[in-house]
């Protein structure tokens, strides 16, 4: 079984708006999310429309780019827009509806909230319909596999989650200065799980993941006497 091509294969180009403006559809975002696959912190969601006529060079997957040319682009896509919008889900709340339920959710209240609104939408391969619910997101939209490495929406709204995160974990970094979220993002280093065995977990931490929550207690470790 042939494998499915690495995101280093791809290109970031407007291929896939201009084919979708091509059909008819004048604001088309791009929506994608960051933290994903954390073991700490919330996970972010961005959802942007670029303007054809303002095109911002260097914009590329953000995990292909440097803190810096990250910042530098984040500035640059929130001053050439059309809209943008990006939206945090909780620690908590990602341990309550699942780590993917959790990413589809981010993604709808980022794009609920672009003024104006898409009337078409790209995301990084999440279906923003879950099933059984199709009227839940009624505007039409295309997952793409590795869409942040090929569209550049995509890549735009990867860029403004990325950027949003890091700046969120900086802050918690100086709370929780004992897992090293500085440099690991809250990701599973053998630094921050090393912080995580011998402090065990804070409140941002997520408590449905591994290993996290082999260190959490239960909340009755014994049986209540009867």
């Amino acid at each position: 079984m042939p494998r499915a091509p690495d995101a280093k294969a791809f290109t970031c180009t407007w291929q896939m708006e201009a084919r979708a403006r091509r059909q008819g559809w004048q604001r088309v975002a791009g929506c994608d999310e960051a933290g994903r696959g954390s073991l700490l912190g919330p996970l972010f969601a961005a959802a942007v429309i670029l303007d054809p006529e303002k095109p911002i060079r260097g914009v590329d997957d953000s995990k292909k780019l440097t803190p810096a040319q990250r910042l530098e682009l984040d500035v640059e896509i929130r001053g050439k827009a059309l809209a943008f919008q990006v939206v945090a889900v909780s620690a908590a709340e990602v341990d309550a509806i699942n780590v993917y339920e959790a990413s589809r959710q981010a993604m709808l209240r980022a794009l609920a909230g672009l003024e104006p609104p898409p009337d078409y939408v790209l995301t990084d391969a999440m279906p923003l319909r879950a099933r059984g619910r199709s009227a839940e997101f009624a505007i039409p939209h295309r997952a793409i596999i590795h869409g942040d490495a090929r569209s550049v929406s995509i890549a735009a709204a990867s860029i403004l989650a990325k950027v949003a995160r890091d700046a969120c974990l900086e802050e918690l970094a100086r709370v929780y200065p004992q897992y090293h979220l500085a440099s690991n993002k809250g990701y599973g280093t053998a630094e921050h799980l090393e912080a995580l065995a011998r402090f065990g977990p804070c409140p941002e931490h997520r408590k449905t993941f591994q290993p996290v929550k082999d260190y959490v207690l239960p909340l009755f470790p014994f049986a209540p006497a009867v």
